[in-house]
């Protein structure tokens, strides 16, 4: 990770008069980000939108305006309960949360979401798109599962969901729907939030949405160097840090949990041994664990109970705070509910606001925070899923639960415009 200048990060904070947020996909596409979009020329920093804000009509959706920068359009592309595409039978699916895109061989993509349903009415919807943007299908690629939250995807192409409750797993999933999903619990049951893979050094690292959370790495034995369900075997870990100091980098150590599926292992007498998360008693409690990315050495997390964005440099095993709400008052606005994050091309940190404000908010130690999308009426929502296609034209996140509140209510928008100069 290039050594961050929090001093510096915080000083251009102090000029700022917005905020940002957004997304989870590592620009989501069977190559990383960084390698796809620097091929087609997307090696740049986003543009400073925050200055140019006006309320829009969002295209399909009489019920809906937003705040986002000039010049630039949303569409509602899908709508709880009502088909995508005129041909397919599938509707997409209710509570609409994490998501990633994938770029195909045609030169289209593929946006895959989460569903946050639960009693097995959760999974994951696909919808496709070829060169031109246009809509093409739309399908299931898991069903079955439970408050399926975020995820991450992979470089081999794929897109790992995560179950958000006590005993749930990863499913690793095709995003042509042409295979079947399967289930990864050498990863851990426990309530995942969303996961991030390190190329160099082979790990997959795992965030949990509980109030004493734990940061965990898995190994895989067998690297899926091309292809997928190679995640059956491998080391499942917690991790341990050195210092209570917020304020300066401290020691990160991992320990190996005994058990990753305490369902599958029982004890001498028995009985089944401590869930996931107890078996390492010593291991770093993090409050809430949400969204997760990794981005040229560096693995970047949100905490949702304390307002944290988190840094961990994957080479030296070090963590570090870059926002921590009570901390940071200087950031204005401040952000608040902190939850996916992804990571642009260029570097810019994008957090999006699981609270009332439904904002998605960017910033960076280069870049002073601002707003950069505002859903207006939908006080009962949250923002979700955002991720951009290919060339970065477009940004693609929704509404989780609508203007009404209800999950039977989850839109989803394409957003489009100069991101980049």
């Amino acid at each position: 990770m290039k050594k961050i200048n929090r001093r510096k990060f915080l000083q251009k904070s102090l000029l700022a008069s917005g905020v940002i947020a957004s997304s989870k996909t590592l620009w989501n596409s069977p190559v990383y980000s960084q390698s796809l979009n620097r091929a087609s020329g997307q090696t740049s920093k986003l543009s400073n939108l925050g200055s140019t804000l006006q309320v829009i009509r969002v295209s399909n959706d009489a019920d809906t305006r937003m705040r986002v920068p000039r010049g630039f359009v949303v569409r509602q592309i899908a709508r709880t309960g009502k088909p995508v595409v005129s041909h397919s039978d599938y509707l997409w699916h209710g509570a609409p949360d994490g998501s990633a895109i994938f770029a195909t061989d045609d030169g289209g993509w593929i946006y895959t979401s989460n569903s946050e349903l639960d009693k097995g009415r959760g999974g994951v919807g696909a919808i496709r798109f070829n060169r031109d943007g246009e809509i093409i299908d739309s399908y299931s690629i898991l069903s079955g599962t439970s408050i399926n939250c975020a995820g991450g995807s992979t470089p081999w192409g794929t897109w790992l969901s995560c179950e958000e409750h006590a005993n749930g797993l990863v499913y690793e999933c095709d995003p042509y729907g042409k295979e079947q999903a399967v289930s990864c619990p050498m990863l851990g049951a426990f309530t995942h939030e969303a996961a991030a893979v390190d190329p160099a050094h082979k790990h997959i690292y795992l965030t949990e949405d509980v109030p004493d959370g734990k940061l965990y790495r898995f190994t895989p034995d067998d690297y899926p160097d091309d292809g997928r369900a190679k995640l059956s075997t491998g080391t499942l870990e917690v991790a341990l840090i050195t210092g209570t100091n917020l304020n300066t980098s401290r020691a990160v150590s991992w320990r190996r949990v005994p058990h990753p599926v305490p369902q599958l292992n029982l004890t001498a007498d028995g009985s089944i041994t401590p869930p996931t998360r107890n078996q390492v008693p010593d291991a770093e409690k993090f409050n809430g664990g949400e969204g997760c990315w990794y981005f040229e050495g560096t693995v970047y997390f949100t905490t949702k109970g304390d307002n944290r964005v988190w840094a961990l440099d994957t080479n030296k095993n070090t963590l570090e705070v870059l926002y921590d709400k009570n901390r940071d008052r200087a950031f204005t606005p401040a952000m608040n509910d902190v939850d996916n994050l992804t990571v642009s091309a260029g570097g810019d940190i994008l957090v999006a606001e699981d609270g009332p404000e439904m904002r998605l908010v960017v910033f960076s130690p280069e870049t002073t925070p601002y707003e950069l999308v505002n859903v207006l009426g939908h006080r009962r929502s949250e923002i979700t899923g955002p991720a951009f296609s290919p060339d970065g034209s477009r940004l693609y996140f929704s509404s989780q639960r609508g203007p009404t509140g209800s999950s039977r209510d989850g839109r989803t928008y394409e957003m489009t415009g100069p991101f980049f100069t």
